[in-house]
């Protein structure tokens, strides 16, 4: 086993990837230090507390539970370690903007006898294309997910050949689930996990039908207290591996290499052997290290398709907001023009698909008595001008169209209203044009066409997060810390003394 006894170690950022690092690096005998810019730890999985109401401002979805599992097991605990989970049902709700309800539910033969309502044969077909997803799941997360292949000649092994044989790496998710399904609402509901790579379905690779295998076959969680409460946990498992955390410290500059390195912060640098950033990759690149430092220009993150920004409205509510489950989908009955005024002619969508989550109604802790906390999330094009005139005609919007299609209007019952979208995005967590999650997982930005986890300049300097691989989402990223602190230890470890 790989030892960094005596190696110091400063990860930049707290979000998923940074913290699991942390944790990696710590159990092989590194002296570990997270900074972290904003006031708490977690990145883009902060919370919000006020007057009594508790909001997950980032992630609100535990899925893919065996990733959590593993990742613990790989220090001798378990998730209930930390946290307990309770499997929601419905999954989520879909209202559609012509009338229609759907439930998601654990019970996969309701859920056939929801589809066949919608077409003859959808039933069989969501069993054959579930079979699919299950295939690519286990053999993408086995040989192409917890396996990092930076290179192309990586691919070019006969034992991966075999192992990609059968997956779908070609062609898009909208041909892909058209070969399954005619009925748009069906469709719909087999592309909206596409949300959380941050594509849209004629810009996504096939390969991700694996998603529905996370959905409908893993199933939907909500760890109690909230996303919140697995950042305490990893947090948590850390401090018992030695690993120190500061908040409210932002780096400003990485001078140095191997062994001589210091992060400069306001308050002083800070000295390490190692550097991990978790920082937004282009920001790091950017503005923490001079020109002849970086391994990529101007031009190249220019460049890049970025994942959506978002509009959210944080909400404190009087009364119970019953129509609406834990999880609810708002969609058009056609979302293509939302995606293009994301993706193709970027503005603020007209008719927009958007997502409700409702954490009170399954847990009473989030919201004083008699009152609900809610969020809603518009996903939008990165980089829109978002002043307050305009956030103020959207919120009227949203609240709007939460009325006329769910039945559910907040307009008069609202205690407590927080807003956040593209300049927040940018201004707290340094992200390129206020994206909501970094870069788009499409054809060429996926594997070995995102950027590495090693620093293509700076010897002893590493990346972590979702714009590296596997990619966006908390177990990707959660992954991504493994693969990040596999590379430190090929790199630097020595062999442990038995």
């Amino acid at each position: 086993m790989q030892s960094l006894a005596g190696e110091s170690v400063v990860v930049i950022g707290s979000g998923i990837g940074g913290l699991s690092t942390a944790c990696y690096l710590a159990d092989a005998g590194a002296d570990v230090r997270v900074i972290e810019k904003n006031e708490q730890l977690g990145g883009r999985a902060s919370r919000l507390e006020k007057d009594g109401f508790r909001f997950d401002m980032g992630p609100s979805w535990y899925l893919m539970p065996d990733v959590f599992e593993r990742f613990f097991a790989e220090f001798g605990r378990t998730p209930s370690d930390y946290y307990d989970l309770e499997h929601l049902d419905p999954h989520y709700r879909i209202f559609f903007k012509d009338g229609d309800r759907v439930d998601v539910t654990p019970d996969l033969e309701r859920t056939k006898d929801v589809f066949e309502e919608y077409e003859r044969g959808a039933g069989e077909a969501l069993e054959r294309y579930l079979e699919k997803s299950k295939e690519n799941y286990e053999v993408g997360m086995e040989h192409f997910v917890y396996e990092d292949r930076p290179r192309l000649r990586d691919y070019l092994d006969l034992d991966v050949a075999r192992q990609a044989r059968g997956l779908s790496l070609l062609g898009s998710m909208q041909g892909h689930v058209e070969g399954y399904f005619d009925h748009p609402k069906l469709q719909q509901i087999m592309q909206y996990t596409l949300v959380f790579l941050g594509g849209s379905p004629t810009n996504t690779p096939a390969l991700y039908n694996l998603m529905s295998h996370v959905d409908f076959n893993l199933g939907v969680w909500y760890p109690e207290g909230g996303i919140g409460a697995v950042i305490d946990g990893i947090t948590d498992l850390g401090r018992e591996l030695g690993v120190e955390y500061e908040t409210g410290r932002p780096a400003t500059e990485i001078k140095g290499r191997t062994g001589g390195f210091e992060v400069e912060t306001a308050s002083g640098p800070i000295p390490a052997d190692l550097v991990v950033s978790n920082a937004d990759y282009a920001h790091t690149e950017q503005e923490l290290l001079t020109p002849e430092r970086r391994g990529y220009d101007a031009d190249y993150w220019e460049d890049r398709t970025y994942a959506p920004s978002a509009f959210l409205l944080y909400l404190g509510v009087e009364g119970e907001v019953d129509e609406l489950a834990h999880h609810t989908l708002v969609l058009p009955t056609d979302w293509q023009d939302h995606f293009d005024k994301i993706f193709e002619d970027p503005q603020w969508p007209d008719d927009p698909a958007y997502y409700l989550c409702v954490p009170s109604e399954t847990d009473d802790t989030v919201a004083p008595e008699g009152h609900s906390t809610l969020f809603a999330l518009v996903p939008i094009a990165p980089g829109l001008e978002d002043t307050p005139e305009i956030r103020d005609e959207y919120r009227d919007r949203v609240l709007a169209d939460i009325a006329a299609n769910t039945g559910t209007d907040l307009r008069d019952r609202i205690v407590l209203e927080e807003r956040f979208t593209v300049s927040d995005f940018a201004n707290r967590y340094n992200s390129h044009d206020g994206t909501a999650l970094g870069m788009a997982h499409t054809l060429r930005q996926t594997a070995l066409f995102r950027p590495p986890h090693r620093s293509k300049e700076v010897d002893g300097l590493y990346f972590v997060g979702g714009d590296t691989t596997p990619g966006i989402g908390m177990p990707m990223c959660l992954i991504s810390g493994e693969l990040t602190a596999d590379a430190v230890l090929d790199d630097h470890g020595t062999a442990r003394t038995p």
